[in-house]
């Protein structure tokens, strides 16, 4: 008797895969998509997207797809693994396949550890789960077709940077002065007062229990009407309409997922920097197999001598000679070294000059089609040199205290390339060759490509072997918390070269106790988190523009939803 062909169920019927948003050769609003003249079916879609289908998933990634499937599609048990791929079980998030395998894994961690815990013990019944994954695809969906007209490299290098650079400022002059330390609580007053934050109002006084639960109070508001307010703009009316559901959605995105993250001990000064830590390891072991200056052994010997067929005796009538040919042979080939990586810089520099001055202009990527120009508002375009990320920079070295001299000359020099009388010398202005070069490289490397990896990283950072991280021990006691801040500064220095102390006239002892002292800007979490909650809104604004217009009251009655 003939087995019936088994079909895929139809709680979670995908559709058809959105034609990919983004392109490996712009990073933002630079993507100009065509509309499809038909629906492909799932199995044709996003070949341009993903090098792989998702039927023959690698084998680091077989643990994600199982676990995929056996929280979001339970109805699978019945049928062999790997029947149906996971594209046509599904609806898409995004338009690329291995984005869309690390958001679902978060989703299934997040709905087996969050919300099976309290849903499974009232019912049995998946709609409730099935509704969430059609509810996120829908919002992911929404999210990254407005990604596409949000200017990227602005947000990136200049708003956030702008907001890190206040932090920062902000957290000197509240520490900078000594009658401040040593009032009890002042100097969270008075960053409290120069960078301010709803969420973070009233500044908790450990001597009045009530500041404390007002601010955790307004916390928890704050967080539920962020969230309320971007499921006011992205949600499908019918469901913006189901209070129940849509209640639920947001208590699991702003407690579960916020609220452990960012009112967590994401925002502890220890967890910064440990997660500095792991950053610079990570970024020496990319360099370890880079060849340095004292990697180059010069070998004076001969073959024979080499393969021991002829005896070393002159080396013991001329040892003074021997030592001073080592040095110089020593100096020679680091000077050669330094030489050929002077060169290579050089010509990368020139290649990339020129393959820019062949690229599009900067200002041809922003110009919107005339059915976008009336929604979206004309961006003026800023030179990249201008950008906030350079005065970050610049503020956390304190270069305007350790060397004014050099902060003046750049500052010169910058005014001099973007803003310069002569026009031959403005080569930092808009469209013009070096911010065409600038353009160019970040075209170049911070593309969709780089989403999955990061993904990944957030992934495990947050839910160590696809689950939820153990509960966590006791907070570090100072002492320890001195020793972490401690050998965070000193992983920080390793990536300093020697030469650059010692041409500061500073030994390893001097560095590493400033270095400490800059980390301190990151130690107090209720600090963190006005910086926190600041790029979150920030990001938020910039994706969905409508919450700086509007109300959620308002934004609801827009979509004819009364509460």
């Amino acid at each position: 008797m003939t087995q019936p062909l088994l079909r895929p169920p139809t709680t979670l019927q995908p559709r058809p895969k959105a034609n990919p948003t983004f392109s490996s050769s712009s990073i933002g609003s630079h993507v100009t998509v065509k509309t499809p003249q038909q629906s492909r079916p799932p199995s044709e879609t996003r070949q341009s997207a993903s090098p792989r289908p998702w039927s023959t998933p690698l084998a680091s990634d077989r643990i994600d797809v199982a676990l995929i499937r056996k929280v979001l599609c339970p109805q699978q048990t019945n049928i062999a693994n790997d029947t149906w791929p996971i594209d046509e079980l599904l609806p898409p998030l995004s338009s690329s396949n291995e984005i869309d395998l690390q958001l679902y894994t978060i989703i299934a961690i997040v709905v087996q550890e969050l919300v099976y815990s309290w849903y499974g013990q009232i019912t049995s019944d998946e709609a409730f789960v099935e509704e969430v994954v059609r509810i996120i695809a829908h919002c992911t969906r929404a999210v990254e077709g407005r990604l596409r007209k949000i200017d990227l490299e602005s947000l990136l290098l200049d708003e956030i940077p702008g907001l890190v650079e206040s932090h920062v400022l902000a957290y000197r002059i509240s520490h900078g002065s000594a009658w401040i330390s040593h009032l009890p609580n002042a100097s969270r007053a008075v960053y409290h007062e120069l960078n301010p934050h709803p969420a973070m109002s009233p500044v908790p006084d450990p001597s009045y229990d009530t500041s404390i639960i007002q601010q955790m109070k307004n916390e928890v508001d704050y967080r539920q009407l962020l969230v309320q307010a971007a499921l006011a703009v992205l949600l499908p009316t019918e469901d913006l309409e189901n209070v129940c559901l849509r209640t639920l959605v947001a208590d699991v995105i702003a407690e579960s997922i916020l609220g452990k993250s960012i009112g967590g001990r994401v925002c502890e000064g220890w967890f910064v920097w440990t997660s500095i830590t792991k950053l610079v390891e990570q970024v020496k072991a990319l360099s370890k197999s880079r060849t340095t200056g004292k990697e180059i052994e010069v070998d004076t010997r001969s073959r024979l001598e080499k393969f021991g067929l002829l005896s070393e005796r002159g080396d013991d009538t001329r040892p003074a000679n021997d030592g001073r040919r080592s040095t110089f042979s020593e100096i020679f080939w680091r000077v050669l070294q330094y030489g050929y990586l002077t060169v290579i810089g050089i010509q990368f520099i020139i290649v990339g000059l020129f393959t820019a001055s062949w690229e599009p202009r900067r200002s041809s990527w922003s110009k919107k089609p005339a059915s976008e120009a009336t929604v979206a508002p004309a961006v003026t375009l800023r030179p990249l040199l201008d950008f906030k990320i350079f005065s970050l920079l610049s503020t956390i070295l304190d270069l305007s205290f350790r060397m004014p001299w050099l902060r003046g000359s750049l500052a010169l020099m910058q005014h001099h390339l973007v803003q310069s009388p002569l026009s031959l010398l403005r080569v930092g202005a808009v469209d013009r060759i070096l911010d065409q070069y600038l353009h160019h490289l970040l075209v170049t490397h911070l593309n969709p490509s780089i989403i999955p990896p990061v993904l990944s990283t957030i992934r495990t950072t947050l839910f160590p072997k696809n689950a939820l991280p153990p509960p966590p021990p006791d907070p570090p006691s100072p002492e320890q918390q001195i020793e972490i801040r401690r050998h965070c500064a000193e992983t920080v220095c390793s990536l300093i070269p020697a030469i650059l102390s010692r041409a500061a006239g500073l030994s390893r002892q001097q560095i590493v106790r400033e270095v400490e002292e800059e980390l301190d800007v990151w130690g107090d979490a209720y600090l963190n988190k006005h910086l926190a909650y600041q790029v979150l809104e920030l990001v938020i604004l910039r994706v969905l523009p409508e919450l700086g217009e509007k109300g959620v009251k308002e934004l609801m009655e827009a979509r004819g939803v009364y509460t």
